[in-house]
């Protein structure tokens, strides 16, 4: 039977949350420094940005984001306190999982960042055609990233061979 990386997260304190009023963010400290995980939980699929030196790890969630670094998680837009306790316990045991299967994993190096808004847009047809909701196709690129759209929801990108290019190495930033 293997060992837990870690045995729990612990609150550490409440901060309100400037993005979303009447939301928090909620702090938490590890029972162990993360910084041997770490490189393990940037090959998640919903990793934001990984950076090795020093330690930092940003996965996205909905809504929001975790930011984990050695010593340190910061869970914004979160309801309460008791949401903030089920989120900090399921981070534990995310951890510890991908920690257990860490021997089929290939560990992260480099640093590793998500696409900005114009890495997304140079491969949207830029017609701005509103069919997807948006007025622009920037906006609907904004909306990618923040998860408010789907890329299948560019009716262009997706009807047009054409772009099938294009298609392909956005499902590919996008998976």
């Amino acid at each position: 039977m293997s060992v837990a990386f870690i045995e729990s997260i612990a609150l550490e304190k409440t901060l309100p949350c400037l993005a979303e009023p009447g939301e928090i963010i909620v702090v938490g400290r590890p029972s162990r420094g993360l910084d041997d995980v770490m490189p393990y939980l940037a090959t998640l699929p919903n990793v934001v940005a990984y950076n090795p030196q020093p330690p930092s790890l940003t996965l996205r969630r909905k809504p929001g984001l975790i930011t984990l670094q050695p010593d340190r998680v910061s869970i914004p837009q979160v309801t309460d306190v008791a949401e903030g306790m089920q989120l900090l316990t399921s981070l534990a045991e995310a951890i510890n999982a991908t920690w257990k299967h860490r021997a089929e994993l290939v560990a992260v190096t480099a640093r590793r960042q998500a696409p900005k808004p114009l890495d997304v847009w140079a491969f949207l047809p830029q017609t701005n055609c509103g069919l997807c909701g948006e007025l622009t196709c920037m906006a609907f690129a904004f909306g990618l990233l923040q998860q408010h759209h789907a890329l299948m929801e560019c009716h262009v990108l997706t009807e047009d061979e054409g772009f099938a290019d294009r298609r392909t190495a956005l499902q590919a930033m996008f998976n």
